[in-house]
């Protein structure tokens, strides 16, 4: 079951950024203008990491593992 109702705080994710003027300031995957919340909620809905990867390869599957994993340990912190 998808769990998008959660915000992720991004901020100590070493793949993220956030830059002012870049697409609004969002938090996005370091040196590109992905939102992690796009790669972990299609994950969330059923896409592989093969099918994301795919949808994103500017980023690798360790890459895309690890946006994941963060989120998921975020949430679970914030709804045990």
């Amino acid at each position: 079951m998808a769990r998008t109702e959660t915000e992720i705080d991004w901020t100590e994710c070493e793949l993220i950024e956030r830059i002012p003027g870049k697409v609004s300031g969002r938090p996005i995957v370091r040196g590109t203008r992905i939102l992690p919340d796009a790669i972990v909620n299609s994950y969330d809905m059923g896409e592989s990491i093969d099918d994301l990867q795919e949808g994103f390869p500017a980023l690798s599957a360790a890459q895309i593992k690890r946006l994941i994993e963060f989120a998921h340990a975020r949430r679970e912190q914030h709804n045990p």
